[in-house]
């Protein structure tokens, strides 16, 4: 059985192209409790099998959303999963609290650089104003939100800003665990905005 506590939804359309999305991974490679569930290679056909995703959802504490952001959102397959698996009456609507109290994460990064998610830029918006449905998918699975973990400039970061960012996941999944471990709940990094 997975005893992992901390389970990574990974959904990377390009997983082989990635410099970004792989440095984070591979700083996870001996984390304890931690599963790395790639998506696209276990459903490479978009065909899902919601009973097994829904018991991986059941033994994790924190579920992670990881991905590149597409077009001010989550990649295809990733929508796929979350409108099949998180089905009303398991996860939300009456009856619906499979998830209650868990903790979710959107761990992501973009093409573009931090600055061009302001109101006279590129994307003419800060980033969080991307972020409302991923924040309502919480809510309304009544799952504690989570302050996002963003890599703005993925495709023109450098090696030792890769490195820096991927050691730095690793670091705050570690304190989850930790924390989680002594308290049962991790102080400072819940966003309640």
């Amino acid at each position: 059985m997975n005893t992992s506590r901390i389970l990574i939804l990974y959904a990377h359309p390009d997983a082989e192209r990635s410099r970004a999305n792989r440095a984070m991974l591979e700083a996870l490679h001996s984390a304890a409790q931690v599963h790395v569930h790639d998506l696209y290679q276990c459903y490479p056909d978009f065909h899902i099998d919601i009973a097994h995703e829904q018991t991986l959802l059941l033994q994790a504490d924190l579920i992670i959303l990881q991905h590149p952001i597409y077009w001010y959102s989550m990649p295809a397959l990733q929508k796929e999963w979350l409108d099949l698996v998180l089905q009303r009456g398991w996860a939300f609507g009456p009856g619906g609290n499979a998830l209650h109290g868990k903790d979710f994460w959107l761990v992501a990064s973009t093409g573009a650089e931090a600055e061009a998610y302001q109101a006279e830029q590129r994307h003419a918006h800060s980033f969080d104003a991307f972020l409302p449905a991923y924040r309502q998918i919480a809510s309304l699975c009544g799952m504690r939100w989570r302050a996002p973990y963003i890599l703005h400039g993925a495709h023109h970061a450098s090696n030792a800003t890769l490195s820096r960012h991927a050691a730095n996941y690793r670091v705050m999944l570690d304190a989850y665990l930790q924390d989680t471990h002594s308290t049962g709940t991790v102080a400072g990094h819940h966003d309640t905005r």
